[in-house]
């Protein structure tokens, strides 16, 4: 299952084969035509390099919510999910199956996804597009909140409808969605 991986002590990245400054660039260089499976593939081994060491940190472990707490809030159709991404920490998120908006309140973050790399300071608000998965670097504390339509008020069913657990299942959602928009 993809899982948020991230690390804190970024001195285990010195036997990464790029340096932390070149870790996104190396993935996606900068003015790149790389296609999106280059990029998904260098997301993955960035994830598995991290999820491989020690002290990395698991989503929703105890240790991992330790360093970066959760807030869930339910409304009706709705879920929101706020935390806390402590400064100078690596993550990599899961995949998003679904469109749904994001919000910075605070903090000084940057982006690698499949469209490239981005520099983002809240406050900050933007939309997160169906099959995306990020590595993140915190520059500073930040709070980042994702809001997601859904009538679960149970976490574990509403990972199950928002996330996917590789790329293969959300290709297979995408082809699902686009047989059904045909008809």
């Amino acid at each position: 299952m993809s899982e948020i991986t991230s690390i804190k002590d970024l001195s285990i990245l010195e036997d990464f084969p790029v340096s932390l400054p070149t870790v996104f660039t190396d993935v996606m260089p900068i003015g790149s035509t790389l296609s999106q499976r280059e990029v998904r593939e260098g997301i993955m081994k960035i994830q598995k390099f991290i999820s491989e060491m020690p002290e990395s940190l698991i989503g929703d472990s105890p240790e991992y919510l330790a360093v970066c707490p959760l807030k869930h809030t339910f409304v009706d159709d709705g879920y929101m999910r706020e935390i806390f991404l402590p400064k100078g920490m690596i993550f990599v998120t899961k995949i998003h199956k679904k469109t749904h908006p994001y919000f910075i309140m605070k903090g000084d973050v940057s982006v690698l996804t499949e469209k490239g790399i981005i520099r983002l300071q809240g406050p900050f608000s933007g939309i997160t597009k169906a099959g995306t998965k990020r590595v993140i670097y915190t520059h500073e504390d930040t709070v980042w909140i994702t809001v997601h339509a859904t009538k679960e008020t149970d976490l574990a069913k509403i990972e199950e409808e928002i996330i996917a657990k590789d790329f293969d299942e959300l290709d297979n959602v995408f082809d699902v969605q686009n047989l059904l928009g045909r008809l």
